[in-house]
């Protein structure tokens, strides 16, 4: 039986080459999928769901959710690497919805719907899950599974000195949710780093030909030469990708049970995952983290995978 799976997402070029994965993995059935401000403002988000579901037209249409600007104002974006869209300016038309239904709510409603019985996979900051948590305060207790991208263990980020983006993007958000009483894993930098998308890997994958190899290339090929201009890098990381499977194949993956929490204060260091990484730690451990991972598998896996969706788009 496939796992019912809720997606939450910031596209973003790595977000949107998930969704292109997710939606036709028949190992996963997508629930309602939802947005949130993060690689590009809240309301680009929003918008760029919505095309990307529409370009892809999947079989069984998940339900939507728009999320809303933090409270606070999110302090940096990423389209300096993903272009002022967050889509590399692919050209992507789309009906945007008249009546779109609020995030948080679209998260409560099928979490309730089907208690202890759907994962979500959280590939942005984590704003709608902690409005959701607030809106119910139960929620926690019936979600089966929180997968998140985020934070890292070692203290070496990727928008400051020590803070990941997703984290650092709402730290108050992103505290709540992981001192939420809910099973939770954490896929952090320190793994997620290892995985890199090349141009060969590009190669691999369907040609324009195909709807969707014409899609990928457009998105992917200005975010390869953003990352080398910004970090000297031939190829792009993929850590929402990798955070995916993850969830859809936990044995390539070794993990180990932490106490973390996150400084929300600090000038130099907020954002920042702080790990009570002592003999005898004071803190009661609260997630998952992961710390081994196949990065040849992976790739692989999301390699067949995008093929497999394109042949079915067409």
């Amino acid at each position: 039986m496939p796992k019912k799976v809720l997606l939450d997402v910031d596209p973003g070029v790595v977000d949107a080459m998930a969704l292109c994965l997710a939606v036709f993995d028949p190992t996963i059935e997508i629930v309602a999928i939802t947005s949130v401000g993060g690689n590009v403002p809240a309301p680009l988000a929003a918008k760029n769901l919505q095309a990307i579901i529409e370009f892809l037209d999947p079989p069984r249409l998940p339900r939507l959710g728009m999320g809303s600007e933090p409270d606070e104002p999110p302090p940096v974006d990423f389209r300096h690497v993903y272009g002022i869209d967050g889509l590399g300016g692919t050209p992507l038309p789309v009906a945007e919805l008249r009546s779109q239904h609020p995030a948080e709510k679209v998260i409560c409603d099928t979490i309730r719907s089907d208690p202890e019985n759907i994962m979500i996979i959280c590939m942005g900051p984590l704003t709608n899950i902690a409005r959701a948590m607030v809106r119910d305060p139960e929620l926690p207790r019936m979600i089966r599974h929180l997968y998140i991208t985020g934070g890292t263990t070692t203290g070496r980020g990727n928008v400051s000195p020590c803070a990941e983006f997703n984290i650092f993007a709402d730290v108050r958000s992103a505290r709540m949710v992981f001192h939420a009483p809910c099973t939770k894993t954490l896929v952090p930098l320190d793994v997620t780093n290892q995985v890199m998308f090349t141009l060969s890997h590009l190669d691999r994958l369907p040609s324009e030909t195909y709807k969707l190899g014409q899609l990928l290339r457009s998105m992917i090929l200005p975010a390869f030469n953003a990352y080398r201009q910004c970090y000297a890098l031939e190829g792009i990381h993929i850590h929402d990708l990798v955070t995916y499977i993850v969830m859809t194949h936990p044995e390539w993956f070794e993990t180990q049970e932490m106490a973390v929490d996150i400084e929300t204060e600090g000038h130099l260091t907020r954002g920042m995952t702080v790990f009570d990484l002592r003999n005898i730690p004071e803190w009661p451990h609260n997630i998952d983290v992961v710390t081994q991972i196949d990065a040849k598998a992976i790739l692989r896996e999301i390699i067949t995978g995008l093929g497999d969706a394109a042949n079915q788009m067409e």
